[in-house]
């Protein structure tokens, strides 16, 4: 019982083994509670318990290179839930104005999760978090020298480019945004396991049952880059 439900206190849990029949007394139940509950956050709430409760979205910027070394911006918006990549943008002059267009942009109708995580780049600024904050979102910025915070953004960082950027030559803004739109929608998103999601992919697709004898169909990504592999209808 304390293992499981974080905000009750010896007396409650008394309270619920009395009425199953079991009468102990208030200081053994204190003494065994210190073994079952592992550290916390003050709150008594875990993250996976927070996520269950919330729709939270990250976001951050890539910074990338073009083939004549000239520097690109990135912007992409996670949800950390589902692991599903809910905008990417790109830019050469990444101002505050930008930014704040960008999370107005998948914000159209003036709603958005409960809480967006952002750090303290000032190609945020002021601008964006009233942006947020007009789309009922709660601005939640990491903490100095924090990457976990973040956690969820900086692997898709990784990944992004581990997967892809490291494969290809870039030439230009309208070349990235059309190489990391495709990576992160037809693969990141509707491909791609994630282990954080129990090897799931964040957008499910329909595909037919496997059964013996059937045909497994490959679909390319990014040229070859990668693969999507499907039982054929």
């Amino acid at each position: 019982m304390a293992a499981e439900n974080r905000l009750w206190g010896a007396e409650r849990i008394r309270g619920e083994l009395l009425k199953l029949g079991i009468s102990v007394a208030k200081r053994t139940v204190q003494r065994y509670m210190r073994g079952a509950r592992s550290p916390t956050p003050s709150n008594g709430q875990s993250w996976k318990t927070f996520l269950a409760n919330h729709s939270v979205w990250a976001c951050d910027f890539l910074q990338v290179y073009d083939i004549w070394f000239r520097p690109l911006f990135a912007f992409f918006v996670i949800d950390i839930k589902s692991r599903e990549v809910i905008h990417v943008g790109v830019t050469r002059a990444p101002t505050e104005q930008w930014t704040a267009q960008q999370l107005r942009n998948i914000t159209p109708f003036g709603e958005g999760p409960d809480v967006i995580i952002r750090d303290n780049d000032n190609k945020f600024g002021t601008e964006f978090d009233r942006v947020a904050k007009g789309a009922g979102m709660k601005v939640v910025r990491t903490a100095v020298r924090t990457p976990l915070m973040n956690a969820t953004c900086e692997r898709y960082l990784g990944s992004v480019r581990r997967e892809c950027l490291d494969h290809i030559i870039v030439l230009g803004r309208r070349h990235l945004a059309h190489v990391l739109g495709i990576y992160s929608r037809d693969y990141f998103d509707r491909a791609r396991q994630h282990q954080g999601i129990g090897q799931r992919v964040p957008v499910a697709v329909a595909t037919e049952k496997f059964i013996a004898g059937a045909t497994i169909r490959s679909v390319p990504v990014l040229g070859g880059l990668h693969h999507d592999y499907r039982v054929a209808a």
